[in-house]
């Protein structure tokens, strides 16, 4: 079909498999009104030569659910569509070669079991027993995916095209998009090589093509392409159609059973990046020069493991480029900048295990006007428009291609293509010896002190974040804190307005600071932050580093019709916080303010040695304390002013540390879209007479609590996402952790089926240790004695 109708309520450009795949749950949730628009033939861009691989555990539970989404749908296509997908459940077998390695595999069973995934440790014999053509006298142990599988990319791709084919949706070959027109924020059209179609909504799943059509429309689509290899031998004696996956990550490998023979494959730490001027038109079923240099470290390991391959014919070698981001994590969603055009790309060389959960999640978000889950992790707002830079997309590919085997240590940091977005008084900080970290490309001070290895134990820096903490609750210390997200909201509506947005009463008098969330109308958290109401008619709005696109893009979305304007100074203040028992007579040292008639949740312009700033008492670390909102060309001069006064400087391991000590929630980990004020134990922060987006459905605790947890043995070191364990079965999980020199024990925030659970064992990495839980803080700064 090349007919081009004159509009269509939804045109997705893309015919590789997420564009089918949005294209069938759109249809079969009664949209089908629909066009699949493909500049060549079905699967001819990344999908057809995809290794196919369908692992279903991913690090967080939503993840995880949407890939077994996948599996399931693979599983049924074929006896609906009448089109084979070459789906197959082997399941999969992971190797360590070291203990670190096997850590982190131990780690993943048990974040397994909770998210409902089955997942067993297992022996090198047992391995080999389940892939008897592997060497195993180096192999430490490993773990048995037995629901994970493997299909055929491109009869997927039909498949899925012949599903919503059958329902009404048209799909168009040989067509190429030339530009998208958008008026007054909206997306009105698409051009094509064939005409323009009128179009309520466009979907943008052009794959390696994506970041070029996100440019036609003015939206920020940071994906960069690299060359990806794997070869397909000739047969070999033992392999059989029913063998499982393989993977060996410390070799950077795996291997999937192919007609006797094996498809060798893997992600090498230092990718080779491709397409720097663009992608090649046309580029249908086209593979890239063989580059047998930058396969030798993958192939060299594979011979290593599997010995016959040495002497195994190659029967291809395919080098088709893929489209990576700069975090390892597809990219999905309406875009910020454009109401309508939504996305669905960026799939890491993971698009034929997620495509079926992606495809239903956009094409529901599409229906519904909002995500009905948790899509935080690939939320395509989770990036900025600094994230467009071609140049730093290609530096960065270069090394989260490799993420897929690389170590999951804890705290891990990415290295490339850094630093970026940098505090006015970074050098300062530098000077000090700061060990920076990366946030939404903010450096940010983690710790002051040499850098120090990875590990799953107890790190070398934590005496240095001991220290600081120690000097925080003692006396006090100095934070930069200037990577917040910063609005201001302006107008005479502003104050209805965020009324109806936020959960908690801002309609305070001028010179107040609020805390309170943002839901969505599952009553959800779209985010949490604080508003400081500054003027009758405007507000100053500060939020998280991570979220600060998601939250502009919620506000913005919200205001409606209201007469207000939300405006983003994040880059225009610094943000220093004092925090301490000592840090009022520290800053009455350098102002003329009076900082003891400053009550809780005050905030107002004070002096500060030569400069003015906004002063809030507010604390995120349950002690006494200020954060100072400087303006950018003042920063350097206070910061130097507050280190005269002989503060310690500290960092973010610190903060966390000490905020997971009191209780206090974080978004993204005890908050986020399926997370209600009840579940969440912040009843206190909603109004109580409603009038809030969510208001009816926030008082739903849905069967989930969150709760501090310390472990019994000090020696014993919580990273974050363990199983909670009541009788040898899950109960619950830890969403964040951190060692506490103050209760001299790991703590813990997480989440239990149970509230009144005061006991629970702890998996850590497969060894088992007893935990207190509770609804309480473990700290509370107020007492002489600590809370446990």
């Amino acid at each position: 079909m090349k007919a081009l109708p004159s509009r269509a309520q939804v045109v997705i450009i893309g015919g590789g498999i997420v564009g089918a795949s949005v294209a069938y749950h759109l249809a079969e949730l009664g949209w089908t009104d629909v066009v699949v628009l493909e500049q060549g033939q079905l699967s001819c861009g990344t999908t057809w030569h995809a290794a196919g691989l369908v692992g279903q555990l991913r690090s967080t539970e939503s993840m995880t659910r949407l890939i077994q989404y996948s599996t399931d749908l693979y599983a049924r296509l074929e006896a609906e569509t009448g089109f084979g997908t070459g789906w197959k459940q082997c399941g999969s077998v992971s190797v360590a070669r070291t203990r670190e390695r096997m850590t982190q595999l131990r780690r993943t069973a048990a974040q397994a079991r909770n998210y409902g995934v089955r997942a067993e440790i297992i022996t090198a014999a047992q391995a080999q027993e389940l892939w008897p053509v592997m060497r195993v006298d180096d192999v430490v142990g490993g773990v048995w995916l037995p629901g994970d599988g493997k299909a055929n990319p491109s009869d997927l791709t039909q498949a899925l095209a012949r599903g919503a084919q059958r329902r009404g949706v048209r799909v168009i070959e040989r067509v190429r998009v030339t530009g998208v027109t958008v008026k007054d924020g909206v997306v009105r059209s698409v051009s094509t090589s064939e005409g323009e179609i009128e179009a309520d909504y466009v979907v943008n799943c052009a794959g390696q093509w994506a970041k070029e059509i996100g440019r036609m429309a003015g939206v920020t689509v940071p994906l960069h392409s690299a060359e990806h290899f794997y070869v397909v031998t000739e047969q070999i004696e033992g392999v059989r159609p029913d063998l499982p996956v393989l993977r060996d990550p410390d070799g950077y490998a795996y291997f999937k059973e192919e007609v006797g023979g094996l498809v060798v494959g893997g992600f090498e730490p230092d990718a080779k990046p491709w397409g720097m001027d663009g992608i090649p038109y046309p580029f249908e079923f086209q593979l890239l020069e063989e580059d047998w240099d930058q396969f030798s470290i993958i192939m060299e390991n594979a011979i290593h493991r599997v010995p016959a391959l040495e002497t195994t014919g190659v029967r291809m070698f395919y080098n088709g480029p893929e489209s990576f981001t700069p975090d390892n994590m597809f990219l999905l969603g309406e875009a910020p900048e454009v109401r309508g055009f939504f996305v669905g790309a960026g799939f890491n060389s993971a698009g034929i295990a997620s495509a079926g959960g992606a495809g239903r999640a956009l094409a529901e978000w599409i229906v519904n006007g909002a995500p009905t889950s948790d899509l935080w992790p690939a939320d395509l707002r989770r990036f900025a428009r600094w994230a467009d830079n071609d140049t730093w997309l290609r530096d960065r590919v270069t090394e989260t291609l490799g993420l897929h085997y690389a170590m999951s240590w804890p705290n891990k940091e990415l290295e490339t293509a850094r630093p970026l977005r940098r505090s006015p008084v970074h050098h300062l900080l530098a000077a000090a010896g700061a060990c920076f970290g990366s946030k939404m490309g903010w450096e940010r001070v983690n710790y002051f002190g040499t850098a120090a290895p990875y590990t799953f134990g107890r790190p070398e820096w934590q005496q240095r974040v001991n220290a600081e903490i120690n000097a925080c609750r003692t006396e006090a210390a100095l934070f930069d804190q200037t990577s917040f997200g910063k609005f201001t909201l302006k107008g005479r509506d502003a104050a209805v307005a965020l009324q109806w947005l936020c959960t908690a009463d801002v309609d305070v008098e001028v010179g107040r600071v609020v805390y309170t969330g943002l839901l969505n109308d599952r009553g959800g958290y779209e985010s949490d932050l604080t508003v400081t109401r500054v003027a009758h008619d405007e507000y100053l709005i500060v939020t998280g580093s991570a979220q600060s696109t998601r939250d502009f893009d919620v506000i913005s979305k919200g205001l409606g019709e209201h007469r207000a304007v939300l405006v983003d100074v994040t880059g225009t203040y610094a943000v220093f916080s004092v925090m301490g028992p000592k840090s009022r007579e520290i800053l009455q040292s350098v102002s003329k303010a009076d900082f003891s008639a400053f009550a809780v949740g005050a905030s107002r312009l004070v002096d500060l040695g030569y400069a003015t700033v906004r002063a809030t008492r507010m604390t995120y670390v349950g002690e006494l304390g200020w954060e100072l909102y400087v303006p950018s060309e003042f920063a350097v001069t206070v910061y130097e002013t507050l280190l005269a006064t002989g503060l310690t400087q500290a960092g973010y391991y610190a903060i966390e540390a000490m905020r997971i000590e009191k209780g206090y929630r974080a978004w993204g980990r005890e908050l986020g879209p399926e997370v209600t004020p009840a579940a969440a134990g912040l009843r206190f922060t909603c109004k109580k007479t409603g009038g809030y987006r969510g208001a009816d459905r926030a008082m739903d605790d849905r069967g989930r609590h969150v709760v501090s947890i310390v472990l019994d043995d000090p020696e014993a070191h919580l990273w974050g996402g363990e199983s909670l364990l009541r009788d040898g079965e899950p109960v619950g999980y830890v969403t964040s952790a951190a060692y506490s020199p103050t209760l001299g024990a790991s703590v813990a925030l997480g989440f239990v089926s149970d509230a009144a659970m005061e006991k629970a064992q702890v998996d850590v990495a497969g060894e088992m240790y007893s935990a207190q839980i509770s609804r309480k803080a473990p700290y509370d700064p107020t007492s002489s004695r600590v809370k446990a």
